[in-house]
Formats: structure tokens, sequence, C-alpha cells
């Protein structure tokens, strides 16, 4: 009897294992999209030319592409981000477990979201409303918003332009920190960029840039 209850545990315990539905499954393309599907959990996502989408709820490990976008669904659990050619866009709740980084396009992270690591771009804009970020939020040319009620323990830095072949005067980077937000860390500014800092918002030294301050739902516009 003990020997056969042995035999159906052990049998349990290896039909589990091969469940799909446990799975943790890594998937790497060249060429095509990636779409991680709700009920499985997945390993590391990579292709280099395509988008990858991650359903609501899912977990899986780093997330990367080259030309291609990068959506993730609420309440997901992921690794690293990153993308070279692309936005990323975290719906709420997201859980991030490392940096979330883009070359050419945007980052958005709505509320709830947690992201573990620090924030980057070089061209596109970056965008938080009510996500807790650990690290740092650097850019060169976008525009940074650290919405309402979101808290960025690292700090805020804006590098110069390597270089630049444009005739006409650079188009001045807009950061806004707005109600109730929290920046613990150095504002540093390497270029000239126009800073709105909510009057109930809090942050750490400024350089480089002097705060503009507001007390509307909204920065101006100008």
């Amino acid at each position: 009897m003990k020997a056969s209850s042995l035999t159906v545990a052990l049998a349990l315990a290896l039909a589990a294992a091969a469940n799909p539905a446990v799975a943790q499954e890594d998937i790497s393309k060249v060429n095509g999209s990636i779409s991680a599907e709700s009920g499985q959990r997945y390993g590391d996502l990579d292709t280099v030319n395509g988008s990858i989408r991650v359903a609501d709820g899912v977990e899986t490990g780093d997330i990367e592409t080259v030309n291609g976008s990068i959506k993730v669904g609420d309440g997901a659990r992921t690794g690293s981000i990153s993308t070279v050619n692309g936005g990323v866009r975290l719906a709420g709740g997201v859980i991030a477990r490392g940096n979330v980084e883009t070359v050419n396009g945007s980052i958005f992270a709505d509320r709830r979201s947690q992201i573990e690591g620090s924030v980057e771009t070089v061209n596109g804009g970056i965008g938080l409303v009510e996500t807790r970020l650990a690290g740092d939020i650097e850019t060169v040319n976008g525009d940074i918003t650290v919405g309402v009620g979101s808290v960025v323990n690292g700090g805020i830095h804006i590098k110069k332009p390597s270089f630049s072949i444009s005739l006409t005067p650079n188009r001045k980077p807009r950061v806004i920190i707005g109600p109730n937000a929290v920046v613990n860390g150095a504002l540093q500014f390497e270029r000239e960029v126009v800073l709105y800092v909510h009057r109930s918002a809090k942050t750490g030294p400024i350089s480089g840039a002097t705060a503009v301050p507001f007390d509307t739902d909204t920065a101006p516009e100008n």
C-alpha cells in the first residue's frame, strides 16, 4: 500500500512539472512578435524585429526587443524591460524587477506600478502616474513627467547631447513634478530645460535649472 501511494504521488508530481501552465518557457525570435498569454509563466522573452505583448497577470523573465514596442498588462510581473526602437507601456499594478529602457521611444507606467531599477531613454518621453521607482530617471531629449502621487527614490538626470547637426535651436525638454509627487534624489540638468514643480511635491537638490512652481492639477502649457 505504501509503495503504491508513493508511486501515485510521484506520478502526480511529474505530471505537475510537465504542465504547461506552470512551466517557465523562454521565447526567442529574430523576426516576429511575441505574445505572452494568460495562464502561463514565462522565462525571458526576446526578439529582434517584433513587438512584445504581455497579458494581464502574467509572470515573465527579462523582456527585450530591438525594433518593436513592449506592452505589459495589468498586474503582470516581469524582469528588466528594454527596446531600442519602440515604446514601453506598463499598465496598472505592474512590477518590473529591473531597469526599463529604450533609445527611441517613450516609457509610461500607470497607477500602482513598481519599477525596481531605473528608467532611461535617449529620444523619448517618460511618464509615471502613481508609480514607485527604486532608481533614477535619465534621458537626453525626452520630456519627463513624475505624475501625481509617484515616488522616485533616485534622482533625475538630463544629459547634454553629444552632438547636434540641427541648424535650428534645440527644443527644451519639459520636466514636470506633479501633485504630491516625490523625487528623493538630486535633479541634475546638463542642458536647458523647462522645469515645473507642484507646490505639494518634494524634491532633492536641483542643479542646472530653476523650478517654476504651480498649484493647478496640470502644469502650464508653455
